[in-house]
C-alpha cells in the first residue's frame, strides 16, 4: 500500500560505549552551533570586533540556549513530569523503574526557550563586554537560522516532531512510530530556517548599510516563526492537552516572537532611513 512512499527507520544512536550514546541529533546540535561560530569569526572581522569576544559569546550563547530550551520544554509540555523529578530536568539521565540511572542526553528542547535563554546570556555578554546589546543581537541573528537548520535535521534523524498523515508524494513512513505516511515536518523546518539562513547573509553581505540597528533581529524572528506558526499545521501535537486547543503550544509560544520581530523591524527601518537622510552610517 505504501510502496511510492519514502521509508525512514533510522536508527538515531550511532555508537553505545560503557552507557554514553553518541547520536546524529547531539552531532547535528554540535555541528550547527560551531558553524555559526565559524561564521561570526568571518563577521566578526568584517564589524573589527576583537575575536577575544567571540570566545566569551560562544560559552555564554550555548549554555543560554541550552539551559533556555531546556527548561521550556520541561516546563511547558511536560510540567507534571518534571517538576515531580527536577533532577532529570537538570542533568542528562532517566532513573529507570529498577532504581537504576540510564544517561540519555537532554531529551527535550524547545527552540522557543532557547531563543529566549540565548536573548539573556547575549545580555549579560553585552554588559561584560560593553558591546551594544542591539549591534549584539543583529550580528547573530545572521546566521542563527543556520543552527536552527541542523536542529531540525537531528530531529529527523530521531524520528520526532512528526508530521500528520497524509497522501503527499513526499510523504515519509516513520517506521519507529507507526506505519502511515506522514509529512517530514522536520524537514520542511529545516528547509525553511536554512532559506532564512541564506536571506539573512544575502542581506548583511549586499546590503547591511541600508538597515538600522534592529532589524536583523526582527527579520530572523519574524521569518522563522512565521515558518514554525505555519508548519505547525502539519505536525502532530507533542502532548496531549494541545488536542483540544485552537492552536498548539508551539504557535502560542511563537507569536510573541513575531510581535517582537516586527517591533524591531519598524524600528531598524526608521532608524536606517534617518541616519542614511542624515548621511550617516546605520550601523555601528
Amino acid at each position: 500500500m505504501f510502496l511510492n512512499y519514502i521509508t525512514w527507520n533510522l536508527d538515531p544512536e550511532i555508537i553505545n560505549l560503557f552507557g554514553f550514546s553518541l547520536r546524529y541529533y547531539g552531532i547535528l546540535f554540535a555541528g550547527g552551533l560551531l558553524l555559526c561560530i565559524y561564521l561570526l569569526t568571518w563577521i566578526f572581522e568584517q564589524e573589527n570586533i576583537p575575536l577575544e569576544n567571540l570566545e566569551q559569546l560562544s560559552i555564554s550563547g550555548m549554555r543560554g540556549l541550552l539551559i533556555g530550551a531546556r527548561l521550556e520544554h520541561c516546563l511547558f509540555y511536560e510540567p507534571s513530569y518534571y517538576l515531580s523529578r527536577p533532577l532529570e530536568m537538570i542533568l542528562p539521565i532517566v532513573f529507570t523503574g529498577d532504581g537504576g540511572i540510564a544517561f540519555t542526553g537532554y531529551q527535550g528542547l524547545a527552540s522557543h526557550g532557547g531563543a529566549l535563554g540565548l536573548l539573556v546570556a547575549l545580555y549579560l555578554y553585552s554588559r561584560k563586554t560593553k558591546h551594544s546589546m542591539i549591534d549584539v543581537i543583529d550580528l547573530i541573528a545572521v546566521v542563527a537560522a543556520l543552527s536552527g537548520s541542523f536542529i531540525r535535521m537531528g530531529n529527523f534523524m530521531n524520528s520526532e516532531i512528526i508530521g500528520l498523515p497524509t497522501e503527499l508524494p513526499w510523504a515519509i513512513v516513520f517506521e519507529r512510530v507507526d506505519n502511515l505516511p506522514r509529512h517530514p515536518a522536520q524537514l520542511y523546518e529545516a528547509l525553511a530556517y536554512f532559506i532564512t539562513f541564506l536571506i539573512m547573509i544575502f542581506l548583511y553581505k549586499e546590503k547591511r548599510e541600508r538597515y538600522g540597528s534592529g532589524f536583523f533581529f526582527g527579520l530572523v524572528l519574524v521569518l522563522c516563526f512565521i515558518a514554525r506558526f505555519l508548519i505547525e499545521f502539519t505536525k502532530e501535537n507533542q502532548v496531549g492537552f494541545e488536542d483540544g486547543m485552537l492552536l498548539n503550544m508551539g504557535q502560542l509560544l511563537s507569536l510573541p516572537y513575531l510581535i517582537l520581530g516586527i517591533g524591531f523591524m519598524i524600528y531598524g527601518l526608521s532608524w536606517g532611513e534617518d541616519s542614511i537622510s542624515s548621511n550617516e552610517v546605520p550601523r555601528r
